[in-house]
């Protein structure tokens, strides 16, 4: 089984270090403008006190990472993104982001501002997909930050949790052809909703266990994917993140502000041994019985 990498991504002030080692760690979903019509709307009227509201929130929650999503159809993408990078940093004294876009643009624009003080973004996302590897690599490089591999490929979404194994390969090897070391890499390995796919759950993990005994890399994942259009979301999802937790997941993408899902991470990293002294599930429980009397 390989070693357990370590992936940094910081801002101007402060360092995160995304090991699993050290327990699982949250990037914040929130600030994303889709299916989020209220957000929508104050961003199209140039607002962004929700934007603002929810870094703060989140980061009080307990987030690492703050993921920064700015799709809104019809806006000037590029110059969204910097704004809204703007506006977190402004709000959260500087917390350490995830640029995410898949236009190639965007990332660009946010990379060569975020970067100018000796900033280490996240990036959301390459694939194996030959076209975005051409694009996204070559930025990783010369901005030197980490970014997440998405397991597809020129064919899509992989059947199985082999070929998504070789799409996270292929993305590991490319990188290391242009001295992008693998701790910078973030795998992916795109769960489905078992709504759709019943074997979806169970393919994200044997995809997870396999890319971590080879590779060590850190796993990412959007795990609120699992239970869309499933009755009960939030209990399903949490399972599902404290199983994933014990194969290799280091870094979600999701909600800090769903205490159940916390706790099932918070759970997780104490069974496993990697909350010492019992430390973090303490001050999460204390939490917890703090919000219950508030």
């Amino acid at each position: 089984m390989a070693k357990n990498l370590t992936t940094v991504v910081k801002s101007s002030k402060k360092e995160v270090q995304i090991n699993r080692d050290n327990g699982v760690v949250i990037i914040g979903e929130r600030i994303n403008p889709t299916g989020r019509k209220v957000l929508q709307a104050e961003l199209r009227e140039g607002k962004f006190d929700m934007v603002r509201r929810d870094a703060v929130a989140q980061v009080k929650a307990g987030a690492a990472v703050l993921d920064i999503n700015a799709g809104l159809p019809g806006a000037d993408e590029p110059a969204l993104m910097v704004q809204m990078i703007e506006e977190v940093k402004a709000a959260t004294d500087d917390f350490p982001i995830c640029i995410d876009s898949p236009k190639t643009e965007t990332l660009e624009a946010a990379l060569r501002r975020y970067c100018r003080d000796g900033a280490r973004p996240l990036v959301n996302s390459v694939s194996a997909e030959t076209k975005r590897i051409k694009e996204v690599l070559p930025l990783i490089k010369e901005y030197g930050c980490a970014v997440i591999g998405l397991c597809s490929g020129d064919s899509g979404i992989p059947k199985s949790a082999e070929e998504r194994f070789q799409s996270a390969a292929k993305i590991i090897e490319e990188a290391a052809k242009l001295g992008i070391p693998t701790e910078d890499i973030v795998i992916d390995p795109l769960v489905l909703t078992l709504g759709a796919e019943w074997r979806a759950g169970k393919m994200a993990l044997d995809a997870i266990k396999m890319i971590v005994d080879e590779f060590g890399v850190n796993i990412t994942m959007g795990a609120s994917n699992v239970s869309f259009g499933m009755p009960d979301r939030e209990n399903l999802t949490s399972f599902f993140m404290a199983m994933s937790a014990m194969v290799g997941l280091s870094c979600p993408i999701a909600n800090p502000l769903k205490m159940q899902e916390v706790t099932a991470l918070q759970a997780a990293d104490l069974i496993l041994g990697r909350d010492r002294g019992g430390m973090k599930w303490i001050k999460g429980f204390r939490a917890r019985q703090s919000a219950q009397t508030a």
